[in-house]
């Protein structure tokens, strides 16, 4: 029996070489990827023990002494990064909520476009602006909003009123945030939910039209359930990145002026580990944001899987 064992293990292991062997160009066109991420995503991972040192200029990394949770401490210490903080909860908070929708309802007009030529053109037209890097599209906010040279600032002129100062404005930087991150992610959104929806069985739609179903109707009992699981590990996924906020965007995008609504945890970090080179500190928040980001990964998770639907893990 133990002979009979050991011998069907041999050839699983002997089947196992083979395949590799079998499969070997497959394997090998996974390498650079898998480099990729082992080189830039898990060997710096060990740099976390830096949110737990003192950095010190005349030691190496391995010798900075160890200081426990003092690097957190004096993080909530800070009236700066408690500010970061909060802004970054409610720009997070208000980029999932606003922007969730969006990509949907624009896959369910499109769904029923019936001229293909125009369905085609919308689509590029709506997830054209995801290629757009925000140094761009922050030209293009600075192009159409600025008091002095931009579209706005001329009409104005124009017509005899004096512009008022919308970019650097606290009561307007958040709204230019979630209006260009809507204008920017939407469409590539939609992408996404149009692929879903062409999966689902038009014998469905056939059999609602003779029920006697309208479009309203079949959107709601037949496209939207059939794209549940797409729409729950989107908004999953979404939820895990809460706390990261978009740092290009509002690096391209605020000054010192709007700082009391805009400076979030990535730019309070680039301030405080780039210019003032506190390396520990800067790690200790970065790290903070991590951690916050997979909680809300696993609570958002457990919360679609505690209400009955299917969650991503």
């Amino acid at each position: 029996m133990e002979k009979q064992t050991a011998l069907s293990q041999r050839k699983s292991t002997l089947w196992s070489r083979r395949n590799l062997w079998s499969n070997r160009y497959l394997y090998m066109m996974i390498l650079p990827a898998f480099a990729v991420v082992l080189i830039f995503n898990y060997l710096p991972m060990y740099g976390i023990v830096l949110a737990f040192q003192k950095f010190e200029y005349n030691k190496s990394f391995f010798q900075f002494s160890f200081v426990g949770t003092a690097n957190f401490e004096y993080l909530f210490k800070q009236a700066d990064f408690l500010r970061a903080f909060g802004n970054t909860l409610v720009i997070g908070f208000g980029k999932l909520i606003l922007g969730f929708f969006p990509p949907l309802i624009l896959a369910l007009l499109l769904n029923e476009v019936g001229n293909q030529r125009f369905k085609k053109l919308a689509q590029s037209v709506m997830y054209l602006p995801h290629f757009l890097s925000w140094v761009i599209i922050a030209g293009i906010v600075y192009s159409l909003f600025s008091g002095t040279g931009g579209l706005y600032g001329k009409i104005m002129v124009e017509m005899g009123v004096r512009p008022s100062r919308i970019l650097g404005n606290p009561d307007y930087f958040r709204t230019i945030v979630y209006a260009s991150e809507i204008w920017k992610t939407a469409g590539w959104g939609t992408i996404i939910y149009l692929a879903a929806i062409a999966g689902i069985n038009p014998e469905l739609y056939e059999s609602a039209v003779l029920d006697g179903a309208g479009k309203i109707k079949q959107m709601w009992h037949i496209t939207l359930p059939s794209i549940k699981y797409t729409i729950l590990i989107l908004l999953i996924l979404n939820c895990g990145g809460i706390m990261d906020a978009g740092f290009d965007q509002i690096f391209n995008l605020y000054s010192t002026s709007v700082y009391k609504v805009g400076d979030i945890i990535d730019t309070y970090v680039y301030r405080l580990g780039i210019r003032s080179a506190k390396y520990d500190i800067s790690a200790a928040a970065g790290l903070l944001k991590s951690v916050i980001n997979c909680a809300m990964l696993f609570t958002a998770n457990s919360m679609v899987k505690w209400f009955g639907g299917e969650s991503f893990f």
